[in-house]
């Protein structure tokens, strides 16, 4: 079962692990250990010294962990992997390493709620600057960055409101002056968009999502170069944050990465059609997802995305009052914050996901009181649009606009 195949759906089922290796076992074994035996206490302390490869303890790495960062590194076209405790994990381990007093980070003008939050409010007070960007035209980043810009960070798409970023052109313009760019990679997943192999820099993902699939682990993944990647592993992630993945949650991120390629697929495959249906359903304002025509930047997802995604935003025209009568009247669709998983869950990011936003806040930043943000799941797709054509067919839902 060796395999150089540089096809996503082995790679993904068999990269860094030989059966025989570990006496025949098909699956790869879990380490639930916390701490490691030395050979001999010289051993020990070359290990510590960095002048040795091996296990010390499972804050630092672990051989159920290592295997998924070998995996996750290769899938997103890295040299490196690192697996941590959270999404947020991730993203505050690495903007630790990367930035001191003084320094500036460039940040599209969307975010998921808890990111805008670590940066606003956390960052922020330790001297470091936060300038939002409209990175949908690249033009706009070349003014404002400078020479104390150490990281531009973006989402694509952006958590709530569907908005793609030129991956290419905008690290071209970061690296021409020393920045770090920094891509969350959440929405796509590597089986869609590869941010490494169109010049970005680190990688960042809410493993919990499509990586996991199932909506039973919190997890966070990041890749990048191995330079960065250990640099990150032993400062962001051992001294500053301590946000851990544990080898059991790496098990089941282990198990997700092997049906991603196949789940990815029906969820791009049912969301084409939910959206069409929605753009098609009176009522509906307003529809945001890649794979329409009628999306803005639908030229550049055809550039940069083989498939457009499970999310999907929509505006009612009855605003806010339409939409909360819509996800109430849903018997199937389940209203519930995260998404990728198996289940088709809705919800309202204002008053949920983005509510760390002030309402002049989500005004400047693009996310209307109005918009509701639907993960599209894995069921028959025939049973989505019949749930969510009941629930605009309400009188009531009508009545509010």
């Amino acid at each position: 079962m060796k395999t150089s195949s540089k096809n996503f759906s082995t790679r993904a089922i068999h990269h860094g692990y030989y059966p025989m290796d570990h006496q025949g076992a098909l699956t790869p074994p879990l380490h639930l250990t916390s701490t490691f035996a030395f050979d001999s206490a010289e051993a020990g302390g070359e290990m510590f010294a960095g002048e040795r490869p091996g296990y010390i303890y499972s804050r630092i790495s672990n051989p159920t962990l290592d295997l998924l960062e070998q995996r996750i590194a290769v899938l997103e076209g890295a040299e490196a992997g690192l697996a941590l405790a959270s999404g947020m994990g991730a993203i505050t381990a690495a903007l630790w390493t990367l930035l001191s007093p003084g320094d500036e980070v460039i940040v599209d003008k969307t975010l998921y709620g808890c990111t805008f939050a670590f940066m606003r409010h956390g960052l922020s007070k330790f001297g470091i600057t936060i300038t939002h960007v409209d990175m949908t035209d690249p033009a706009n980043l070349t003014p404002v960055i400078s020479e104390k810009t150490r990281v531009v960070y973006f989402e694509t798409p952006a958590n709530p409101n569907m908005r793609l970023v030129d991956i290419e052109a905008i690290s071209k313009i970061s690296h021409a002056s020393g920045a770090t760019v920094v891509v969350d990679n959440t929405y796509a997943t590597p089986y869609l968009t590869r941010p490494i192999e169109l010049g970005a820099d680190i990688v960042v993902h809410s493993a919990t999502k499509y990586l996991g699939g199932h909506g039973d682990v919190v997890a966070g993944l990041l890749v990048g170069s191995a330079e960065q990647v250990s640099e990150i592993r032993m400062f962001g992630m051992k001294d500053m944050t301590g946000a851990v993945m544990a080898p059991f949650n790496a098990m089941l991120i282990l198990r997700g990465l092997k049906t991603l390629a196949l789940r990815m697929e029906r969820h791009c495959e049912n969301a084409q059609k939910v959206a069409a249906m929605l753009e098609a359903s009176e009522g509906v304002a307003k529809v945001h997802y890649p794979g329409l025509a009628s999306f803005e930047q639908h030229e550049l997802a055809l550039r940069q995305m083989p498939g457009f995604g499970a999310m999907i935003a929509f505006e009612l025209d009855g605003g806010i009052e339409a939409g909360r009568r819509l996800m109430n009247r849903l018997t199937m669709i389940g209203r519930a914050v995260s998404l990728g998983d198996a289940e088709s869950l809705i919800q309202h990011p204002a008053s949920m996901t983005h509510s760390t936003y002030t309402a002049e806040e989500r005004a400047e930043h693009g996310i209307s009181d109005g918009l509701i943000r639907l993960s599209v799941g894995l069921e028959d797709v025939d049973d989505i649009i019949g749930d969510l054509a009941q629930a605009l067919s309400d009188d009531a839902v009508r009545a509010a606009a």
